[in-house]
């Protein structure tokens, strides 16, 4: 983990991000003796961003399997 001054963060920020990127967690230090981290954050993606596929099935056919399965469930 690497400790940068204040001025030296303002100076380069564009590498107190990268080094944050690269280590996890960055350490900033004002006059006054207060220590601040940059911690970057974890990319999210939804579950549901997943990669298509090919088919010959109708949206009808999807729809209307559901409704059954739906049904079939509350029996």
């Amino acid at each position: 983990m690497k400790l940068y001054t204040y001025s030296d963060a303002r100076q380069q920020f564009s590498e107190v991000l990268e080094t944050a990127s690269r280590e996890g967690k960055v350490l900033i230090r004002r006059r006054d003796g207060r220590l601040f981290s940059v911690v970057p954050e974890q990319k999210t993606t939804s579950p549901f961003d997943v990669d298509g596929i090919s088919s010959d099935i109708t949206t009808q056919e999807i729809v209307s399997t559901l409704q059954k399965e739906r049904k079939r469930s509350r029996l």
